[in-house]
């Protein structure tokens, strides 16, 4: 048996080729972004995940420790108050990304399952947090108990799901959604370096006029994509440079309204003023 047969029929050479072909090197480790991730728009993600760490750190040290030590001691308190302010921290920060992210219309471009894994962390970490509140060992979470507990037997589910329960409650605080919100986590920062983040909508339609020619020629529309993104990085970093005149940054602006991509615009203000 040759060794290009052995490296066939081992599934983890299988699965690495997959890996490798689903999500290249340079796509999940990229050492560059598009000009326009400059925005403070898509600076909410990366604080949501801030967040993430702070609770996950927070919160074991806090489950190690037990309730008495929260309580009880100063310390305890400290790291109680750490806890409640990043869980307060990741639902806003994630809330202004979600909204964001919706009036982007981020699913464009086959980033649907983007979208979706995004507003399925926000659902599934709702009753983390309620399952956090419910499990202080106090009377705020004795009194959410038992107004929780009459929503729970409303829909049903009050046998399955008991907040009366500190032990349930605990198990699913610590342990179960954790894990889940995680692993969908992963999965969406995954999806996002395989398809990349989103474009406003003036660059689409510069990406969309600049595709149509590309693609009628053979091109497939995601290397036309790249190549775009490439020359509207390119030409913006040379409009922004000292030695280039107001009138040829005008006439970049100009040409890129009337539907050529911002790399051709450039090159054509280039010509136009040396010829002058």
């Amino acid at each position: 048996m040759s060794v290009a047969d052995a490296g066939e029929r081992s599934w983890s050479a299988r699965l690495r080729r997959r890996a490798v072909a689903a999500l290249p090197p340079e796509k999940l480790l990229p050492d560059k972004q598009p000009s326009y991730v400059a925005s403070w728009i898509y600076v909410f993600g990366v604080l949501s995940l801030s967040a993430l760490v702070v609770i996950i750190a927070s919160g074991s040290i806090l489950a190690l420790k037990g309730p008495a030590w929260w309580h009880l001691t100063g310390v305890g308190h400290f790291f109680n108050s750490v806890h409640l302010w990043a869980v307060e921290i990741f639902f806003f920060v994630m809330v202004v990304h979600l909204w964001g992210k919706y009036w982007m219309a981020a699913w464009r471009g086959g980033r649907a399952r983007v979208w979706m894994t995004g507003a399925v962390i926000f659902l599934v970490a709702i009753p983390c947090a309620l399952t956090g509140y419910v499990s202080q060992q106090n009377f705020d979470s004795q009194w959410i108990s038992t107004q929780a507990k009459d929503a729970m037997n409303a829909v049903g589910i009050g046998a399955f799901f008991n907040l009366l329960d500190f032990g349930q409650m605990y198990s699913w605080h610590i342990l179960l959604l954790p894990t889940a919100v995680v692993a969908i986590v992963i999965a969406h920062v995954l999806l996002v370096r395989k398809h990349g983040v989103v474009p406003p909508f003036v660059l689409e339609h510069l990406v969309s006029a600049a595709a149509a020619p590309a693609v009628a020629a053979g091109e497939t529309p995601a290397a036309v994509e790249t190549g775009a993104a490439s020359g509207e990085t390119s030409a913006a970093a040379e409009t922004t440079r000292a030695d280039d005149t107001p009138a040829a940054a005008e006439a970049v602006a100009e040409k890129a309204r009337a539907g050529e991509t911002p790399a051709a615009a450039e090159a054509a203000a280039a010509d136009g003023e040396s010829s002058a």
